[in-house]
């Protein structure tokens, strides 16, 4: 007869504790408060439906690799985000360092 194995939790207190012990501080929002991780939610939605399920992946080591020029390549150099004012986040970025300068 097979033990049944109880399913790890992030917020299980056996993590916590490995955490601590890590110098870790864990951010982990309140139950029931959906927006705590929206932006993430939303980075990750748009990485599998804009650039991921492009790709058919025999084995993962190419995934890092297309998610990475999704963000370095796509994202920050040439996708519009509303959140920025239609700007890409390099023109906002170079925007600011201007600012910073011409101050």
């Amino acid at each position: 007869m097979q033990r049944q194995v109880e399913p790890r939790n992030y917020t299980s207190d056996e993590f916590g504790r490995f955490l601590t012990g890590q110098g870790i501080h864990r951010s982990v929002g309140r139950t029931g408060v959906c927006y705590d991780n929206a932006m993430a939610e939303s980075f990750f939605s748009a990485l599998k439906n804009e650039w991921l399920h492009r790709f058919i992946f025999t084995t993962r080591t190419p995934a890092p690799r297309q998610a990475i020029r999704y963000i370095d390549g796509f994202c920050n150099h040439r996708r519009l985000h509303s959140s920025l004012g239609y700007r890409t986040p390099l023109k906002v970025l170079n925007e600011s360092h201007s600012t910073q300068t011409a101050a």
